[in-house]
C-alpha cells in the first residue's frame, strides 16, 4: 500500500493536438462525467463581477469574455469502473495550452499571478492551439480544432463539473461555441439544452452539501482527500473513493507532466496562517504575504479546532449527565430529611450541603474521560492505492520537496502556492465531485445523471444565498446562434 500518488497530466499543444485527438475523444465519450477548468487573461473590474444584480454580473462577465481570452483549458475525464469494488474511477487528465488568434486584453495582475504559479507564456505563444471567438466561420466545425472538440464534448451528453463555474461557462460559450446572448435568461436556456445531463458546481456542493469550513478549490480537494482517507482507515461497509490512472508508454510519456500528491506530516509549533487566505483562498499580498498560505497547515489547524470543539461538547454532555444523576439521587430522599453524607454527623447541618458535593465531584474526573482523538495528518498515510491520501503537494510542488512549513524565508513562500494549472485544477474539481457522489449520492449504478440531484444545474453565486439555476423558463427562448448551432451539428430542428 502506498501513501502517495502521481497524477499524470497530458500536456496538449499545437504540435501534438492532432496526434492526441483520438485519445481525447475516446476519453470524453467513455467518461461518466467531465470536469473542466480554465485559465484566463483577465476578468476586468472586480466590482462589476460582484454587482448586486445578477443580470448586471452577467453583462460584466460577458464583457470580460469578449475582450479577454482563455489561455489554457483543463479537461479531466472520470470513468466509473463497474467491475471494481466501491466507487472506483479511471481518470484521464488533459491540459490544453491555447492561443486566441484575435486581439485580446491581458491584465498585468493576471500575468504576474500565472507566472508566479508556473505558467509558461513562451510555450503558449509558440505552441498554443489556435482558436477564434464568437460564431463559426466556414467549415471549421468539421475540422480538428477547439470548436470541434467543444462540440464533441456536447455530443457526449455527459454531466459537466466545474468549480465556481459561472465565469468558466461564459468564457467557454464565447470562445468555443457562439456569440454570447445579451440576456442571462437566454444564456441559461441555451446551457440547459447544451448539457442535458446537467451542470454541477463543486463550490456550491462544498458549501451547501459537504459544508466544509472553506470552499476554495485546493482546500476543498484536500479536505475531501482527508475525509476519504478516514473512511478507508475506519473500514467496514461504508463508501470509499478509489482512483486509477492509465499507464502511458512511447511518445505519450514525453507529453506527460506527473503532478505529485504526497502526504505531509503534522507540523509542530506555531502556525502563522494568513486568515484571509485561510477563509477565501486569496490574499491581496500574494507571495509577499509574511503569513503562510499553505493549505496543508490551514487544514491541519481546522481539524484541530474541530476536534477541540467536539471534545468540549462531550465534556459538557458528561457534566450535564452527572448533574442530572445527582438531582435524581436527591429526589429519592424522603421529604423533610437530609441525605446521609459520609463523615458528617446527623446532628450537623451545613447550609447548601445537599447540592455541593454532587456538583463538584464530576469536574475533577471529567478531563481524562472525555478526550476524543481526531486522526492527525501525520497518521493518515498508507491509505490504499494512493487516490485518497489526506494531503497532497501543491499543484506546482516538485517531488521529494520537504513540507512547506519546514522552510523559511523566500524559499518557504515559493513552496506554498499551487500552480493553478488548468489540467490539475480540473482533476481536483472532478475529485471533489466524485467524493461528494460517493459520500452523498450512492446513485443507481446505471444512471449517472442521478448523482447529487440537489446540486444539478445550480451555479454558485458569490455573496448570494441562492444559486443561479440553469433552466429554460417559459419567459426565455434560446438564442438564434445556439439554435443554428444545434441544427448544424446536432441535426435538430
Amino acid at each position: 500500500m502506498t501513501s502517495s500518488m502521481m497524477v499524470p497530466v497530458i500536456d496538449v499543444q499545437n504540435n501534438n493536438f492532432k496526434e492526441l485527438w483520438p485519445a481525447m475523444l475516446l476519453a470524453i465519450k467513455t467518461s461518466s462525467f467531465i470536469a473542466l477548468d480554465t485559465e484566463l487573461s483577465g476578468l476586468g473590474t472586480r466590482k462589476a463581477l460582484l454587482a448586486e444584480s445578477i443580470e448586471d454580473r452577467y453583462k460584466a462577465i460577458c464583457h470580460a469574455a469578449r475582450t479577454r481570452s482563455v489561455l489554457s483549458l483543463g479537461i479531466a475525464c472520470y470513468k466509473k469502473l463497474e467491475n471494481k469494488a466501491d466507487d472506483t474511477y479511471l481518470v484521464q487528465v488533459y491540459n490544453l495550452t491555447l492561443l486566441c488568434t484575435e486581439e485580446y486584453i491581458i491584465e498585468p495582475q493576471s500575468v504576474q499571478f500565472l507566472a508566479q504559479h508556473g505558467f509558461d507564456f513562451n510555450k503558449q505563444y509558440a505552441q498554443g492551439i489556435p482558436y477564434y471567438k464568437g460564431n463559426d466561420k466556414g467549415g471549421d466545425v468539421h475540422g480538428q480544432n477547439m470548436r470541434t472538440l467543444f462540440v464533441e464534448l456536447l455530443r457526449a451528453r455527459k454531466p459537466l463539473v466545474l468549480h465556481n463555474g459561472l465565469i468558466d461557462m461564459v468564457f467557454l460559450y464565447q470562445c468555443f461555441y457562439a456569440h454570447l446572448p445579451e440576456r442571462l435568461g437566454t444564456f441559461t436556456a441555451d446551457l440547459s439544452e447544451m448539457f442535458p445531463a446537467g451542470i454541477f458546481d463543486t463550490k456550491y456542493a462544498t458549501e451547501y452539501e459537504l459544508r466544509f469550513a472553506a470552499s476554495y478549490l485546493e482546500y476543498a480537494y484536500k479536505k475531501c482527500k482527508l475525509e476519504n482517507c478516514k473512511l478507508v482507515e475506519v473500514g467496514g461497509g461504508g463508501p470509499h473513493l478509489f482512483l486509477e490512472f492509465c499507464s502511458y508508454s512511447g511518445n505519450m510519456r514525453s507529453y506527460i507532466d506527473y503532478r505529485p500528491c504526497s502526504d505531509c506530516s503534522s507540523q509542530e509549533g506555531r502556525l502563522d496562517i494568513c486568515l484571509r487566505f485561510s477563509a477565501y483562498g486569496w490574499c491581496p499580498n500574494g507571495s509577499s504575504c509574511p503569513m503562510s498560505h499553505n493549505t496543508d497547515l490551514i487544514l491541519q489547524q481546522d481539524e484541530k479546532v474541530k476536534a477541540d470543539k467536539r471534545r468540549k461538547r462531550k465534556q459538557k454532555r458528561k457534566q450535564k449527565a452527572a448533574q442530572e444523576a445527582g438531582s435524581q439521587e436527591e429526589d429519592c430522599v424522603p421529604s423533610g430529611k437530609k441525605p446521609c453524607l459520609e463523615g458528617v454527623s446527623d446532628t450537623v447541618t451545613a447550609p447548601g450541603a445537599e447540592g455541593e458535593p454532587m456538583n463538584d465531584q464530576p469536574q475533577g474526573e471529567e478531563e481524562p474521560l472525555n478526550v476524543e482523538r481526531t486522526p492527525t495528518l501525520a497518521a493518515e498515510g498508507n491509505c490504499g492505492n494512493g487516490a485518497y491520501e489526506p494531503q497532497a503537494a501543491s499543484a506546482d510542488g516538485t517531488p521529494d520537496d520537504p513540507p512547506p512549513a519546514a522552510k523559511t524565508g523566500a524559499e518557504g513562500k515559493k513552496a506554498e502556492g499551487g500552480t493553478h494549472r488548468a489540467g490539475f485544477d480540473a482533476f481536483m474539481t472532478g475529485y471533489i465531485f466524485s467524493f461528494a457522489c460517493t459520500l452523498k449520492g450512492r446513485p443507481d449504478e446505471s444512471s449517472s445523471d442521478t448523482r447529487l440531484p440537489e446540486c444539478q444545474n445550480k451555479l454558485y453565486l458569490s455573496g448570494k444565498s441562492v444559486p443561479l439555476h440553469i433552466v429554460k423558463s417559459t419567459f426565455s427562448k434560446s438564442s438564434k446562434a445556439h439554435t443554428h448551432k444545434m441544427e448544424m451539428v446536432w441535426g435538430k430542428s
